[in-house]
């Protein structure tokens, strides 16, 4: 699914490194529009005809049939079976380009003229009828048909052929006939592909809005029970004929914009992608938090929503996309979740808001202050004596809307609609630019300069040997440059490799490549690129030896640490089933030499006592030293039928390889390389078990070495521990009692500290000094905490009206300043704690802040106490 065109999975056969199966395809595939290239998001709900999840429906000939065909056979679906109107289609064709060498493709021309009239047969430039999916790869001229769904009446007065590719809402591309004849290489030239290829698209979305005689895809039935829903709980009506700036426009677009986001959203958690910070995920994130932002701001919803719609898409794709109605209660918890994970970030990023725009009044000493909107004064904040100059003009700087935008997920108009609100501005230039600078930064992090293929020799064939051996003597097949963030590499292939490619959760191997001349270059990671095993290195041999024969050598004792840690992973999956239910299905995994991974589908924290019984039927497995039972080339309908578990979300092809450790225990389809027997395992420990998302958690374990190290460490440590405890019988006791001796000695503690306080306020209320009518008390007091002078500030208060109150206290070489004043001398004398403590702090080098009656300080001089105690008295003098 995330993928943003239909051809991507093919790219292989098109370039001649895959053999197709059947040189003819038909298929539905979901695609995603939100990033790259081919990037849609923005659009989606703004305008009719994007969206952010679209289903393409396509023709594929591989070295097939061509131009001649497909066209045929498009425009017969079109007109004669669903009965399009002919002279509402319109059709391109590439008007070539000099600077590319590219000649006009007559051949299209000459061939559509057989079906369309002239008048109806437009040239089209290389932005539009030249196909290419990136700035490499198989590409071609192509060939639109567009549909104008105006009215009779506006087609009249202005021609179709006008409107084509002029971005109309009423005239819009519905298929794209790709006629796949080059590959284009990095330095921008064009390669003839080995065969000639055809790679069609037709929106399905586009389609039924054509069919049903809609203007929108929106007001399809394919929309319109979400948007309905959507209305009937906001309260609002869906106006669809609404235009920018007109009544109910901004509701509209929401509405769109959830309608659309929550099937991207639904079918990425169901294919086995979870929202997070990091590639695909966060892709997801990013889609689901620009919905809960529109819901927010335009509909009202306050609380969680959007996994409501959850269940109506679930029913609306059961048939067609049935995974998502077989799990749709998981993907609505891990929706909700991350709705109401980011509703309370948009409340963080509200409370600074309300910080950076609070007003601010100057105090007696000329220093500034912060008032909140209960009349409460602090001390600036940094963020706003970074911006004191804007805050003054009442300008929210661009700098400050980004970071609300890129750190609380405000967009822009939010911010804007906000600061109206309280009569500010918004520093609009500055946004944009901190916001191409933060592209710009995002773009170099990510960059990739990747080279051609340096062909060494024609047969692409691979052959994969590390099933059987960790040593293959091979020839390199080609090779190519890679530079990424600075760093230059080079990615190998080999015609036989015993190299195992990233895959499946299972890391790449690493090992080295020996040259007859006695050139040893090593691999530092292996990965799968269209079907191809790709050996990193950091340099290649001298040209003398890059033809010669190598061997390619896997680090054995790291690919051991790796199997073990792979068959304990399936071990572990099958005991899961056992304790905690056949829900328990796999939903991410890591394989590597240190520990293994394993993220489950279930709705609470495993127990303690669950753990230690997963682990102990997986240690019992281990003990047995249960062989491995490897089958390859199975069918994969008969394993299926077997019983064998496969895990959702994996692709797998006719025939498959099962991994089996006892046929009634541990059975699962599987590519990774695996241990011979159990017992190689040796030991294994679970050392976490956390939540990773809604209905989501992950098991953390070790194995072999690992846990023999793990359980030695927690031995030496219970022992330190027994010798710290004079060698007790019963450790827990002994810690239990230590626990129980500390808590009651802290309360003693507490009980005489409040004996002590309340002492104080007895002696401290006799000092009462009466100045202008005002009870005034400063002094220096003996407490062990904060808590402690509060609370006696507090017990104070209550006895002595009209009170202002200043205490210095020196903590552990720490000097503390608290102010309490009457809330009627708050009131009537207009005196603030807030303010007053600020000034006093300077005395000892510290700071503070708080409300208007009560307030408190620190610092760093204790030296300074007895001259803020004098201070305070000229406050109210």
């Amino acid at each position: 699914m995330f993928t943003n065109a239909g051809m991507n999975q093919f790219k292989s056969i098109f370039l001649g490194e895959e053999v197709a199966k059947y040189p003819r395809v038909a298929d539905t595939q979901r695609c995603l529009r939100v990033s790259g290239k081919h990037n849609d998001l923005e659009e989606v709900g703004i305008d009719t005809y994007h969206h952010t999840m679209f289903e393409m429906l396509g023709n594929w000939s591989f070295g097939d049939y061509f131009k001649k065909e497909a066209i045929a056979w498009s425009w017969e679906l079109l007109t004669e079976v669903y009965k399009l109107s002919k002279d509402r289609l319109y059709v391109t064709y590439f008007e070539g380009d000099e600077k590319e060498g590219l000649e006009k493709d007559l051949e299209t021309y000459e061939l559509w003229k057989q079906y369309v009239d002239e008048d109806h047969i437009l040239p089209g430039n290389k932005k539009d009828n030249f196909w290419e999916m990136g700035e490499t790869g198989p590409c071609g001229p192509c060939s639109e048909i567009h549909y104008d769904s105006r009215e009779d009446g506006e087609r009249r007065k202005v021609k179709g052929k006008s409107l084509v590719n002029a971005d109309d809402p009423n005239v819009i591309e519905i298929w794209n006939n790709v006629f796949m004849q080059f590959n284009r290489l990095k330095d921008g030239s064009l390669q003839p592909l080995p065969a000639k290829h055809v790679d069609t698209g037709l929106g399905f979305e586009r389609l039924v809005r054509v069919l049903q005689e809609k203007t929108s895809n929106y007001d399809t039935d394919v929309f319109q029970p979400m948007i309905q829903f959507i209305a009937e709980k906001s309260g609002q009506s869906y106006r669809s004929d609404a235009t920018s700036g007109t009544e109910g426009w901004n509701e509209a677009v929401a509405m769109r914009v959830l309608a659309d986001h929550i099937r991207a959203i639904s079918f990425a958690i169901a294919d086995g992608q979870l929202p997070s910070n990091n590639k695909a995920g966060y892709v997801i994130r990013r889609i689901l938090r620009r919905a809960v932002r529109y819901s927010y701001q335009y509909l009202g919803f306050k609380e969680p929503f959007l996994n409501q719609l959850v269940p109506l898409l679930a029913d609306q794709f059961k048939g067609v996309f049935s995974e998502l109605y077989n799990q749709k209660d998981f993907v609505q918890k891990v929706v909700l979740e991350e709705e109401a994970s980011f509703l309370r970030t948009l409340a963080s990023g509200i409370k600074l808001f309300n910080e950076y725009t609070s007003d601010i009044m100057m105090d007696g000493s000329d220093d500034l202050l912060s008032i909140d909107s209960d009349g409460n004064t602090s001390f600036l904040g940094a963020t706003q004596m970074k911006y004191i100059d804007a805050i003054k003009g009442k300008n929210i700087v661009g700098d400050f809307a980004f970071e609300l935008s890129d750190t609380y997920g405000f967009p822009i108009d939010l911010t804007e609609l906000m600061a109206r609100e309280k009569g500010w501005t918004v520093d609009l230039e500055g946004f944009n630019h901190a916001l191409h600078a933060q592209k710009t930064r995002s773009r170099a992090a990510t960059a990739i300069d990747t080279g051609d293929w340096i062909v060494l020799k024609d047969d692409d064939t691979v052959e994969f040997t590390g099933y059987d051996e960790t040593e293959t003597i091979s020839h390199i097949i080609k090779y190519r440059k890679v530079t990424a963030k600075g760093k230059e590499q080079y990615q190998i292939v080999l015609d036989k490799t015993p190299f195992y490619a990233e895959s499946g959760g299972q890391v790449g191997d690493t090992g080295d490549l020996v040259f007859p001349d006695g050139e040893v270059i090593p691999v530092v990671d292996t990965k799968k690129e269209n079907g191809l095993i790709v050996h990193y290195v950091d340099k290649l041999p001298g040209t003398e030896a890059i033809d010669d024969a190598l061997t390619a050598i896997v680090d054995h004792e790291r690919r051991e640490s790796i199997m073990n840690n792979h068959s304990a992973t399936h071990l572990l999956h099958a005991a899961m089933k056992q304790v905690l239910g056949s829900h328990v299905n796999q939903k991410g995994s890591l394989v590597n030499a240190e520990y293994l991974r394993f993220d489950f589908s279930h709705f609470a924290k495993v127990t303690d006592d669950e753990l230690a019984e997963i682990e102990a039927i997986v240690n019992e497995k281990v003990r047995e030293n249960i062989g491995l039972k490897e089958e390859r080339n199975v069918p994969y309908l008969e394993a299926i039928n077997s019983g064998v578990t496969a895990l959702f979300g994996e692709k797998y092809g006719d025939f498959v390889r099962v991994i089996t450790f006892d046929d009634k225990f541990s059975k699962e389809l599987c590519g990774g390389t695996h241990i011979k027997a159990t017992g190689h395992i040796g030991f294994f420990k679970i050392i976490a078990e956390s939540a990773v998302a809604a209905g989501v958690r992950r098991i953390e374990a070790i194995t072999g070495i690992a846990a023999e190290n793990y359980i030695n460490a927690q031995n030496k440590l219970v022992n330190q521990l027994r010798e710290l405890l004079k060698n007790p019988k019963d450790i827990s006791k002994s810690v239990e009692s230590l626990l129980d001796e500390n808590a009651r000695l802290k309360k003693e503690i507490e009980k005489s500290v409040l004996e002590k306080s309340s002492g104080l306020k007895n002696e401290l209320a006799q000092k009462v000094e009466v100045i202008n009518g005002i009870n005034f008390i400063a002094q220096k007091v003996r407490l062990p905490n904060a808590d402690a002078i509060k609370n006696l500030a507090y017990q104070l208060k209550d006895i002595v009206p009209d009170l202002f109150l200043v205490l210095g206290a020196d903590i552990d070489g720490k000097p503390g300043i608290t102010v309490m004043i009457a809330e009627n001398l708050v009131n009537e004398k207009k005196m603030n704690a807030g303010a007053i403590v600020r000034e006093l702090a300077k005395e000892i080098k510290g700071g503070g802040g708080g409300q208007p009656f009560f307030a408190t300080a620190g610092g760093s001089d204790v030296s300074g106490l007895d001259s803020a105690l004098e201070k305070a008295k000229a406050f109210i003098v």
